[in-house]
């Protein structure tokens, strides 16, 4: 039954690119195939683009079809860690999309080399904040070229928490009058890092056992109050559209599909502390495609019309910021990004944590979980 919902959910358009990933699992393919295109036109053997489940789409490259006649292949997955997994198994790949909190384990790995950045005439225009972010660029070169961004947020129902208009904050997600119709993410960096920021804690990525200690007090508060903890943001979507649900942690694609349906939603700016993330593109150590294409394809996925197109449909902004002059104030605002440098001043980068603190918290917030 799990599977014929997870189906329909991607049939009416209403999947997350989780979501997507677990159906091809379930269906046993590899990546799924461009609508636009068919099969036999997209060899793409100049090319293996190693990206997420869901963004394996023409729309995205444009430029590069224009000059190949096709899209490169594109193997996808569905989290970080099982492309890190893949990647150090072997898998041959000339191009990869992973997200900036494991760019580090990624290189120390040997799996990647520096970009010649002289061939990507657009890195200039990359925003700052995310260029100069720490390990994209090292004295031995750039490392990722960030491609899009987003935040990790709280959207909720304007028409039944109303009292919020004006008031973002986390502490939503505790509000006991909206016993039963709250939603965190069931992940350690959904709902550890988020209690953190409630209780004030400087340095959510580095807890010391007090600190630590304080934030399971306030998830085990938490815990009390939630309908459910998500693990697929299509639930929570259908649970804010039907009223069932007031407020959950949430991507902004979900806000994009809730307005999209006509859901009376907004999506928070918390004043403890927005969180923004960011991916990119990293080059294999000796890719076996061709390195033309794969600048070709870099350079492709950086122009402005394909920044549009992500903003319109992802809600997701794009790393060149001469494209968020090409989208109206009117769209921006509606989407909740209207001031990427607010956004990255104001927002909290999640960072890479070592592997012996995220296992403390995961002990930690599965002991919460389980009741203790």
């Amino acid at each position: 039954m799990e599977r014929i919902r997870l189906f329909d959910r991607i049939a009416q358009g209403k999947a997350s690119r989780r979501d997507v990933a677990k159906a091809m699992g379930l269906a046993g393919l590899v990546s799924l195939t461009s609508p636009l295109l068919p099969r036999a036109a997209r060899a793409g053997e100049e090319l293996t683009y190693f990206t997420w489940a869901g963004y394996d789409v023409p729309e995205f490259h444009p430029g590069y079809i224009e000059k190949y006649g096709s899209s490169p292949q594109m193997p996808v997955f569905g989290e970080d860690e099982e492309a890190l997994t893949k990647a150090r198994s072997g898998f041959a790949m000339d191009l990869a999309h992973p997200c900036k909190v494991v760019l580090g384990r990624w290189r120390d790995a040997g799996l990647i080399e520096p970009f010649d950045i002289s061939r990507v005439p657009e890195w200039e225009n990359i925003w700052p904040q995310l260029r100069d972010t720490d390990g994209v660029v090292t004295p031995e070169g750039v490392w990722q070229i960030p491609w899009e961004w987003g935040n990790a947020s709280v959207v909720y129902r304007t028409d039944l928490a109303p009292e919020y208009k004006d008031n973002h904050t986390w502490t939503i997600l505790w509000d006991e009058k909206y016993k039963g119709r709250l939603s965190q993410y069931d992940s350690v960096d959904g709902a550890v890092l988020v209690a953190a920021l409630v209780a004030g804690v400087k340095d959510p990525f580095h807890m010391t056992d007090e600190e630590l200690a304080g934030v399971k007090e306030l998830l085990v508060k938490q815990r009390d109050v939630l309908r459910f903890w998500w693990t697929e943001q299509s639930s929570v979507e259908q649970s804010i559209a039907s009223g069932e649900l007031i407020a959950a942690y949430a991507w902004n694609d979900a806000v994009v599909r809730l307005k999209k349906a006509g859901v009376p939603v907004e999506y928070m700016n918390p004043k403890e502390g927005i969180f923004t993330w960011f991916c990119g593109l990293v080059k294999a150590k000796n890719g076996p495609g061709d390195e033309n294409a794969a600048y070709d394809l870099v350079n492709a996925m950086l122009e402005t019309r394909v920044g549009v197109w992500l903003i319109d449909n992802f809600g997701y902004g794009h790393s060149n910021r001469k494209t968020f002059d090409q989208v109206s104030k009117e769209r921006l605002q509606e989407l909740g990004i209207m001031s990427p440098e607010a956004l990255f001043t104001s927002g909290i980068f999640f960072a890479e944590m070592d592997n012996a603190i995220r296992e403390r918290y995961i002990a930690m917030f599965e002991q919460v979980k389980a009741g203790g």
